[in-house]
């Protein structure tokens, strides 16, 4: 009997061991130096969401269950708040300091339809943005964690363009009610039969659409394992982060939903994205650098390694869109596959955005059936306050130029591409130096319209490349 329990001990031992991941070893054989990521470290205490009220049966509101367990483990000096197989109705849910939400595999975290429950309040005014689903703000050492699903309900907030839906997709989407607009061609989740609305029109609760989880100015975050779905807008924002890691993570919605990016990485520092798996609406994984909702000015996405992901529908398989002067630096993005997607390796950014993204590393990437462009630079991609107008001889001039985007010391190497409009299409801006020192090496594009495509404003030098397409 000794003999068996410590034997029994030793194998639980080595299951725990194996459990907590060493991260470091995605930092091998780097064209870059690089700082490794810092995993969150969580103390052991446990709590069960039915042990705090909840109840997962789908009706059931339970704001006040997560509130409660995760005060329950603050008291404790932090843990992990175990969400049971069930389906958990929920307003917003706030994590604090060394708190891990843990699902388990049959869990399903469903926002409710209630949008008014994610209105917050200050100083006694609604804001007029909602809060997402799940936050962290100014927190050290938090995760979301396990094998069950978290949805933010998107349907009942996103608005549908007629053009991007069958006829029986869009009765479905009118027999919920609803409010359509541009002579039908645009269907609003305004006026619904069961829900009360959050603003006097169609276009201003639309504008309030919230994202699915955001978490902003943490340090050693880790989000593994977890679905996320259908959120009214972007999926998972980390924000203004230090030591971020998504490993393992399933972000899906329609490929038709408006803003449904899968992860927006803004302003962060040593980032690790490995494992995962996108099917979005739109951006897939995407860096942005420069100014958050306040205007400040917080610096470039520094320090990220991409690696191992699959990105099946999405506008970019990996987009780099780079904001005001925060721009990028230091990013390697490797051994990574896009099936499906509009545009494969998107860089884009324009005037009025601006921001350097220099110092980036691409490797051994694989795509099938890219819509638009395998490699793609575009430097139009402007706010409304700014614009590229056209003088009377047809040149483009642009206007507002305080930020000018810049992509310069990108190198990409071993794509393979098979079925792709155009392979490599570089665009800059008249009188600017938008794009230079950018290199294309070792690489495979089977096309059906164009294999190159840009101006004389950019400098793109192709190496040992391979352009197929029809025979003529």
């Amino acid at each position: 009997m000794k003999k068996t329990s410590l034997l029994l001990l030793s194998c639980l031992f080595a299951v725990s061991t194996a459990m907590a991941k060493d991260y470091t070893t995605y930092y091998q054989n780097l064209p870059v130096e690089m700082e490794s990521v810092t995993a969150p470290v969580i103390p052991e205490n446990k709590v069960n969401l039915k042990d705090y009220g909840g109840v997962g049966d789908g009706v059931t509101l339970n704001t006040e269950a997560f509130a409660k367990a995760i005060n329950a483990l603050k008291e404790m000096g932090g843990g992990h708040l175990i969400v049971p197989d069930g389906v958990w109705l929920t307003g917003l849910i706030s994590l604090s300091d060394n708190i891990d939400l843990h699902l388990k595999k049959n869990a399903i975290i469903m926002a409710s339809p209630d949008k008014s429950l994610f209105i917050k309040e200050r100083d006694g005014v609604k804001e007029n943005k909602c809060t997402p689903l799940i936050t962290a703000d100014k927190c050290k050492n938090i995760s979301i964690t396990g094998k069950g699903t978290i949805d933010g309900n998107g349907a009942l907030w996103r608005p549908v363009k007629r053009s991007k839906n069958s006829d029986v997709e869009w009765n479905e989407y009118k027999y919920m009610g609803g409010t359509e607009a541009e002579g039908g061609q645009l269907w609003f989740p305004f006026d619904l039969k069961h829900y009360d609305n959050i603003a006097d029109k169609p276009e201003k609760a639309e504008n309030m659409r919230n994202h699915l989880v955001r978490i902003t100015n943490c340090e050693n975050v880790l989000v593994q394992g977890v679905t996320l779905q259908n959120s009214p807008k972007f999926h998972l924002v980390p924000s203004t982060c230090k030591n971020v890691i998504i490993d393992g993570v399933t972000i899906r919605c329609p490929w038709n939903a408006q803003n449904g990016d899968a992860m927006d990485i803004g302003c962060c520092k040593n980032v690790l994205i490995v494992n995962n798996i996108v099917d979005a609406g739109d951006d897939g994984i995407c860096m942005k650098g420069g100014a958050g909702a306040s205007g400040v000015k917080n610096g470039p996405c520094e320090n990220i390694l991409i690696q191992d992901n699959t990105v099946y529908h999405a506008h970019g398989g990996f987009v780099i869109g780079s904001e005001f002067s925060g721009g990028m630096k230091n990013i390697v993005v490797r051994n990574n596959r896009f099936s499906g997607t509009d545009t494969g390796l998107r860089f884009k950014s324009g005037i009025g955005r601006g921001g350097v993204s220099e110092n980036i590393f691409i490797n051994d990437i694989y795509m099938t059936d890219i819509k638009d462009q395998a490699i793609v630079f575009e430097c139009t991609y402007v706010d409304n306050k700014y614009s590229v107008k056209t003088d009377e001889n047809g040149k483009t001039i642009p206007q507002n130029v305080e930020f000018v985007p810049e992509f310069c010391d990108i190198h990409i190497s071993n794509v393979v591409c098979r079925n792709v409009k155009t392979a490599v299409y570089a665009h800059g801006l008249p009188d600017f130096n938008c794009v230079h020192d950018i290199t294309i090496d070792n690489c495979s594009f089977f096309y059906t319209k164009k294999d190159i495509d840009t101006d004389d404003n950019v400098d793109v030098k192709l190496t040992n490349c391979n352009f197929y397409t029809f025979e003529k």
